[in-house]
């Protein structure tokens, strides 16, 4: 399992100082949520602030883009450092050229998928895939609820992975918490995102350490990117 804290809870006012926090902590991945106002109603960073981070960090990119029209911002992306870039399946009616752009750039390709959304938009794009992140809440603000719904969702998409012999991994985003973890894992989960269940609980050494004990892995989390 691979804890991926989402920096839409973290300190704004402290990103630099909040990426070498995680990596002091054990950290691998961060989980970037970069949002537009049109198909979330909330703004948040784009290439820019993270070219600037990517200088003064080792972390493994994880860029989530809740966004319109992601095939526009590619190259962008992939000049500023992103290790993974997940689109949206709602937000590209080409998704198959677009994964297959991301992954010309030298990135990693993942497939986001709302609460309403269903496992099949994956069918056809599934060959393409590094990971498919499955939103356990309505995209746009972070501490939200779990929704409940989603494990069987996982289950599905768990399912689908494996009949096409994939090696893609399942993240979930959303009301993510150590007390859920467990069940997210053995629904067929493999990165985890969370913001204020992990923001809010420092020092993140120990906040870390409490996924990994929950989890049931008591030396910790994985210390490299799966991927």
């Amino acid at each position: 399992m691979i804890l991926s804290p989402s920096l839409l809870s973290s300190d704004f006012g402290r990103l630099e100082q909040e990426l070498k926090a995680l990596e002091d902590a054990g950290l691998t991945w961060v989980h970037w949520d970069v949002m537009d106002g049109m198909f979330v109603p909330n703004i948040t960073f784009g290439p820019p602030v993270i070219k600037r981070l990517r200088k003064a960090s080792k972390l493994f990119f994880d860029v989530h883009l809740m966004i319109r029209e992601p095939e526009r911002y590619l190259t962008d992306f992939a000049d500023a450092g992103a290790d993974l870039l997940v689109v949206h399946a709602e937000s590209s009616p080409h998704l198959d050229r677009t994964l297959r752009e991301i992954r010309r750039l030298g990135m990693r390709a993942g497939v986001a998928l709302n609460p309403s959304t269903p496992v099949c938009a994956l069918e056809n794009v599934i060959d393409l895939l590094d990971l498919v992140l499955v939103m356990s809440v309505n995209p746009g603000f972070g501490g939200q609820s779990f929704i409940r719904q989603s494990l069987s969702k996982i289950r599905r998409i768990a399912d689908m992975l494996r009949a096409a012999d994939s090696k893609a991994l399942i993240e979930v985003d959303g009301g993510v918490d150590p007390d859920n973890a467990p069940e997210l894992l053995r629904a067929g989960a493999g990165v985890l995102v969370s913001g204020s269940a992990f923001f809010n609980f420092p020092p993140y050494a120990e906040r870390l350490r409490t996924f990994a004990l929950s989890c049931g892995t008591q030396g910790g989390l994985p210390v490299a990117p799966a991927l």
